[in-house]
């Protein structure tokens, strides 16, 4: 193994996160292994595919709704995913390059490095969390956070049929989500064309973006409000 090691490592004494699992694959052996023998070694592991660390830190966060509806039921209460999930999900979807940008853009963080590279991270500032829901007058739910999923989902698939699979819902509920808004806000939000040819399946109208937009700009700002406040009423004593 410390052939490999010395002939992969970087003049710098480094080890790609890339490299690492390759001769892992290649020895056929756990990839604690390769990282125990690295430290060993006095060899630091760089560039971690999953963004954690390295030259792919700085990429641009990537809303893709598919891969995050992958990693969601991974999260654990703190908003982290271990190392291993995170790559298999990658490996699954589009890639390391799309899952580190879905990472960065819903601050996840990951935990259990086999190679050892972090440990959990210490002293994480709190944060408040919030979720909203817009009402009638009579307490019937007209928006929130899973009809904006939905939509989210189908503008990003082009179809109700493949957001119902990925949100792990029923189609005719998908649907009904669907109908109900554009009852409440008496408005046309989609438009379906069958068929399966070039032009086929479902696209957003205008003013359901402007409401996805709406909302998530709402969330976000009470959010920021929260947490400001949060700060002066319990930090700040």
């Amino acid at each position: 193994m410390e052939e490999f090691i010395l002939k992969l490592a970087n003049e710098d004494k480094k080890l790609s996160c890339a490299a690492a699992f390759k001769i892992a694959k290649e020895l056929d052996i756990d990839i604690s292994e390769v990282g125990k023998k690295a430290d060993e070694m006095g060899i630091k592991i760089s560039n971690c595919e999953l963004g954690q660390f390295g030259k792919f830190k700085h990429d641009i966060p990537n809303d893709d709704v598919e891969i995050f509806l992958k990693i969601k039921p991974f999260l654990d209460e703190k908003n982290r995913i271990n190392c291993m999930e995170a790559r298999n999900i990658a490996k699954q979807t589009k890639g390391f390059k799309a899952i580190r940008g879905v990472l960065k853009s819903h601050k996840i963080d990951v935990k259990y490095c086999k190679l050892g590279c972090f440990k959990e991270k210490k002293g994480k500032k709190v944060v408040v969390k919030t979720k909203i829901w817009i009402e009638n007058s009579d307490g019937e739910l007209l928006f929130g956070k899973g009809k904006t999923e939905v939509l989210d989902v189908i503008d990003q698939t082009g179809s109700i049929k493949k957001a119902a699979e990925l949100l792990d819902m029923n189609y005719k509920k998908c649907w009904n989500h669907l109908k109900i808004l554009e009852k409440n806000f008496d408005n046309e939000l989609f438009e379906t064309k069958p068929g399966g040819g070039k032009g086929a399946g479902t696209s957003l109208k205008p003013k359901a973006h402007e409401l996805m937009k709406a909302y998530k700009q709402l969330q976000a700002d009470i959010e920021e409000f929260s947490n400001k406040r949060f700060k002066e009423l319990f930090l700040n004593k």
